[in-house]
């Protein structure tokens, strides 16, 4: 008799998918909000993204459990918004695979001693085979890789932890207040790490109805929201607010911020424990995304779940991004930038859209009941308004219009 598949598995490949962005890319991000503020735009995007995610899962109720985004925004929204939400989509989950590809070749280059480019491609060669295999595979090796997540960043953690210096996470009340405004530059790369919605259908399908699904959205990122507050108390505790100067100008490297911390931890164990946190939260995000991405194009394309189908998906899913990661190598903290700035479309916008038409359908007699996200039409104006004001904020950001912290 087969097992019924677990929220603990399901929560584990959502907070896999939110992780690798969110752990790697928030310290730079949010080194002129810093602490307090940080940790504010951290939590309130948390809330706002697992809301935006039940609300997708609402409109996919009344479909089968084969639909996916793609098939359910075409039928409610119509074809024109359905090709940009396209375009939206697979920009967000490649750039996301490209910053993944790009940092482990950098930090796999460091470990073994080889070229960062041929680095990368053994990292795709090697760990897209999960995503290509089954949703079961992705699942089991989530697990294994939280789990090893968890104990890495708890001795890492445990050990810069023991270096806090609490007068550097928290500032006197003015510089506390002139803090503030760098929060809104954070924004898109915090909605980044809660960016999971492309993932919404395959947990559906996976458990074959809604309400295991939101349990299991629910737990990844509450897991996600844990660590990226531990995460952050740990560095912003280590290192000096200055001292992120030279990091943000490489672009926000992983390298280089694992370079930085190197050079304020005493104990070479505790350094070899965040090296392989870090290498494990991109690995789990590449699979997760990859995964995501993967469903949703098979789906677009209409390829089949044979070996050559699924041989078909994995190249348009992993082969641009390593290419495009070979030719133009960018900073770490730019990609996710754009891309939170481009996810707000598929992760703030559309899904309240489609949830506000399932209901009216569902008001009409057209659609019959079950699950449904919290609140009512302020919610979904809500959820709207946060994803329009955190794409204006990264705009106004590149135009030089907000205060941007340089060291």
């Amino acid at each position: 008799m087969t097992s019924k598949p677990s929220v603990t598995g399901g929560a584990c490949i959502i907070a896999s998918v939110c992780v690798g962005a969110g752990m790697l890319g928030l310290p730079s991000a949010g080194a002129g909000a810093w602490t307090s503020w940080s940790s504010l735009a951290i939590i309130l995007t948390m809330i706002i993204m697992t809301v935006s995610g039940w609300m997708l899962l609402e409109a996919f109720k009344p479909y089968e459990l084969t639909a996916s985004f793609n098939s359910v925004t075409k039928d409610l929204l119509g074809h024109k918004i359905n090709v940009f939400n396209n375009l939206t989509v697979y920009f967000v989950g490649g750039i996301l695979l490209y910053a993944y590809i790009t940092s482990s070749g950098l930090i796999l280059s460091g470990l073994l001693g080889i070229n960062s480019q041929f680095a990368s491609v053994l990292f795709v060669l090697v760990f897209s085979c999960f995503v290509w295999h089954s949703t079961r595979a992705v699942d089991r090796i989530s697990v294994v890789l939280i789990a090893f997540m968890v104990l890495s960043f708890v001795f890492g953690v445990s050990g810069l932890a023991a270096n806090i210096d609490a007068t550097r996470l928290f500032h006197s009340l003015t510089e506390e207040l002139g803090q503030a405004p760098y929060a809104l530059a954070m924004l898109p790369v915090a909605l980044t790490s809660f960016g999971y919605h492309h993932s919404v259908a395959s947990m559906r399908a996976y458990y074959g109805e809604e309400q295991k699904a939101k349990q299991a959205i629910l737990g990844g990122t509450l897991i996600a929201l844990a660590l990226y507050l531990l995460w952050l108390l740990s560095i912003f505790g280590n290192l000096p607010r200055n001292a992120f100067g030279p990091i943000i100008a490489k672009g926000g490297d992983v390298d280089v911020l694992l370079g930085a911390l190197a050079s304020v931890i005493e104990s070479k164990r505790v350094s070899n424990a965040i090296n392989l946190f870090s290498m494990a939260a991109i690995l789990s995000s590449f699979i997760g995304v990859g995964l995501g991405v993967f469903d949703y194009l098979a789906d677009l394309f209409k390829f089949d779940n044979s070996r050559a189908g699924r041989a078909k998906s994995w190249g348009v899913t992993f082969l641009p991004p390593l290419v495009l990661s070979l030719l133009f190598p960018f900073g770490f903290l730019v990609a996710i930038g754009y891309a939170g700035a481009v996810a707000t479309l598929w992760t703030c916008i559309i899904p309240p859209l489609l949830a506000w038409k399932v209901r009216k359908a569902a008001r009409n007699g057209n659609q019959g009941e079950g699950f449904r996200a919290p609140g009512g039409i302020l919610m979904i104006v809500l959820v709207i308004l946060f994803g329009v004001l955190t794409a204006a904020f990264h705009l106004l950001n590149m135009a030089g219009l907000l205060p941007a912290y340089t060291g």
